[in-house]
């Protein structure tokens, strides 16, 4: 059977269209203002000359001027450029491939002509193709090219300037603009979602509201007070000063007495103990409600309006998951799981059980289950919650998440989920791949260099067009090893890894202050565990002692802020070092680069020499050039060439977070991006352009498909 290869690829093969979410069943991630690299493989036959570019689709489906594309490597047959969608919602890319005539011709030019082979046939040849590409153009480019044509076409004219007419750069830039596309062939469609920057950059603070303005007696004769969405605003004011972006709250809901949980997760709850805020629903209501305890669906519209003066969005909890109390239980038993014996089956990850909490079966009722939920998702919008951090989603059918994702997108595309999702790597991809936002990382478990470079080279590379990473230092769930036994020191390390590792990082309150203890040796659980007690902490007496780490945080956040490159991921560079527990990397956007060395050891002083890729940090590739660079924790100030000592002690200085004096080259040809470009990459609460630009490398064997705006 004869395969017409025509038919399948096209008259000029484009393969391989990156970014492409499977195979284009999901879309890309990007999210406005940031520079996505797009590429694909496209040849054809001979050694005749090729175009290429990317035609971008909004979502109102207009279809804006290609981008054009650059050869990624001679001889591979790759090509790509950056293009920068300028709005929210669902966009899609293609490739275009041509034959590009004027470069073919231009190439055997400069080969024929100063050997006097066929000058005046390749002149006419020339000529006759400007002459084609002139009543293509607009009138005021037509008259550049008519000049040219005129010279070519001049047997008299002196044939080296005859010849080095077509490469003027008014020639060069009309042709660039208009180029002739012989064989044009148009490549699929691929989704493009495109977010708010707050779906990749931020920086996120947990807290537990009850804990806030909670007093509790340390003689035990009087019942703890507990604090509320009234008390717990006063804590706002500090978080912001601190640089943080999202305050997170655990589950607000009534909790449920019965099974309820006492301190450290035991069984014998006392008359005061208020259990675990994920164990949801009371006869007081369910997932809509607010707990008597906190106040009011008021206080709670008070809270969020008093985030938002201090600049945080407040992301609440989505925990599908009931108390044995829960409204639902009694309503709608078909939700749940029923055992042999009549009863409901509670949560269990054995060894662990979870006696206070029924988690939801979603087969028997789908339908009335997802129309509750997404009622109840829309409840809280409506309440100005446009951040969602859903709890265990890996525990639900990922079509039901799919649907609800889409459903919310559809009519609300400034809506954020976040996946805390600490599961196998393939359920965590689809997560994401299906429409989750941002997601939990593995990072808590990724401490030595190794590990760390090897992880966020997964993150960062093909991963990162639909997986967005967001790095907690540590959780109410997750108290490491290596926090436990590192000390001071180790808080700091991880809060700079994560700060300037991922473009979202976040802390779970009591972070600052290096809380480290504990439930039992080789556990990973607080002791005193917040999620079953009160915890009100001395925020002020850490302040003054100097018991906290709050100004570092401050200082990385504020870093992250005004430095463009912290707040993407893609361009995450590791560089050589001499030292197993020395770390070194580099974030680079435009002009910005930011490099990063850390002890990763936080016992010892550790000295090591760094071997630095000077390309991808886009400086000259002279090994004996020196750079001034500036270390943004403390000011000092060094001199630098390819090959740099140092040394960090993890008590005193456990990190350089370096910056350049000078400008970086952009080695990609960025510098030439557009001003609506530039501006679309600043930091988040900048408003962009509502146009679209991109960049390649522009030689005429690239070709173009009309010019960027």
């Amino acid at each position: 059977m004869q395969v017409k290869l025509e038919a399948e690829l096209g008259r000029i093969p484009i393969l391989d269209v990156a970014p492409v979410v499977g195979c284009g069943r999901w879309p890309a991630k990007a999210v406005v203002g940031e520079s996505v690299e797009v590429s694909a493989t496209v040849f054809r036959e001979g050694h005749e000359r090729l175009g290429a570019a990317v035609v971008l689709r909004t979502p109102s489906g207009e279809e804006l001027p290609g981008v054009r594309m650059s050869e990624v490597g001679a001889g591979l047959d790759r090509w790509s450029a950056r293009v920068t969608p300028t709005e929210m919602g669902s966009w899609s890319l293609r490739v275009e491939a041509w034959g590009d005539p004027i470069a073919h011709w231009w190439h055997d030019a400069q080969i024929k002509v100063p050997r006097g082979l066929d000058v005046e046939l390749m002149f006419a040849e020339g000529a006759a193709l400007f002459t084609r590409a002139a009543r293509e153009t607009p009138a005021k480019d037509r008259r550049v090219l008519a000049r040219l044509v005129r010279l070519l076409s001049d047997e008299d004219a002196d044939v080296p300037e005859r010849l080095a007419a077509a490469e003027d750069p008014a020639v060069l830039d009309v042709v660039d603009r208009h180029p002739l596309r012989d064989l044009l062939t148009v490549g699929d469609w691929y989704p493009l979602a495109v977010h708010r920057q707050r779906a990749l950059y931020g920086a996120w603070y947990e807290f537990f509201p009850r804990s806030e303005g909670a007093i509790i007696d340390p003689l035990g004769r009087r019942a703890p007070t507990t604090g509320t969405l009234r008390t717990a605003m006063k804590r706002l004011p500090a978080i912001a000063d601190m640089g943080f972006d999202v305050v997170y709250l655990p589950p607000v809901h009534p909790i449920g007495t019965t099974h309820r949980k006492g301190p450290n997760n035991t069984l014998d709850a006392g008359p005061h103990d208020p259990g675990s805020p994920w164990a949801i629903g009371s006869p007081d209501g369910g997932h809509d409600t607010i707990h008597p305890d906190l106040g009011t669906l008021d206080d709670f519209d008070a809270f969020v309006h008093h985030a938002d003066a201090h600049g945080l969005e407040v992301a609440l909890d989505l925990a599908l998951q009931c108390s044995p109390d829960h409204p639902w239980v009694r309503q709608h038993p078909e939700w749940f799981t029923a055992r042999t014996d009549g009863t409901i089956a509670h949560a269990e990850n054995p060894p662990k059980q979870y006696q206070d909490i029924y988690p939801l079966n979603f087969d028997h009722d789908p339908h009335g289950l997802y129309e509750e939920i997404r009622r109840i998702v829309r409840h809280w919008m409506d309440h100005g919650v446009r951040i969602f951090r859903v709890d265990n989603p890996h525990t639900k059918p990922i079509a039901f998440w799919e649907r609800l994702l889409a459903d919310i997108h559809t009519t609300d595309p400034d809506v954020i989920f976040l996946a805390e999702a600490f599961t196998r790597p393939a359920l965590m991809h689809t997560l994401a791949k299906i429409g989750f936002h941002q997601s939990y990382t593995y990072f808590t478990w990724r401490n030595t260099a190794d590990e760390l470079r090897d992880y966020f080279t997964e993150l960062a590379g093909p991963a990162a067009d639909y997986m967005r990473p967001n790095c907690f230092t540590n959780t109410p769930d997750i108290l490491n090893e290596y926090l436990q036994h590192g000390g001071r020191a180790a808080f700091q390390i991880r809060a700079i890894l994560a700060a300037m590792l991922s473009p979202t990082w976040g802390i779970y309150a009591g972070y600052e202050l290096g809380e480290n203890t504990p439930v039992r040796p080789g556990s990973e659980e607080y002791r005193d565990s917040e999620k079953y007690q009160y915890r009100p902490r001395d925020w002020d007496t850490a302040t003054r002692t100097g018991a906290s780490i709050a100004p570092l945080i401050t200082r990385l956040n504020t870093l992250r802020n005004t430095h463009p490159a912290l707040q993407l991921f893609r361009d995450l560079h590791f560089h050589h070092i001499d030292q197993p527990e020395l770390l070194a990397f580099s974030k680079r956007h435009q002009g910005d680069t930011v490099l990063t060395v850390i002890n990763l050891n936080p016992h010892q002083p550790r000295e090591a020499t760094v071997h630095l890729d000077l390309t991808a940090l886009g400086l000259p590739d002279d090994p004996t050039r020196t750079h001034t660079v500036t270390d943004q924790l403390d000011g000092a100030t060094y001199t630098w060439t390819q090959t740099n000592y140092v040394r960090l002690d993890p008590h005193t200085k456990p990190a350089h977070i370096l910056t350049f004096d000078e400008t970086p080259d952009d080695g990609r040809a960025r510098a030439d991006e557009s001003r609506d470009q530039r501006r679309a990459a600043a930091p988040p609460r900048k408003k962009t352009a509502k146009s679209p630009s991109g960049s390649g490398s522009g030689s005429r064997g690239g070709g173009g498909g009309g010019g960027g705006s």
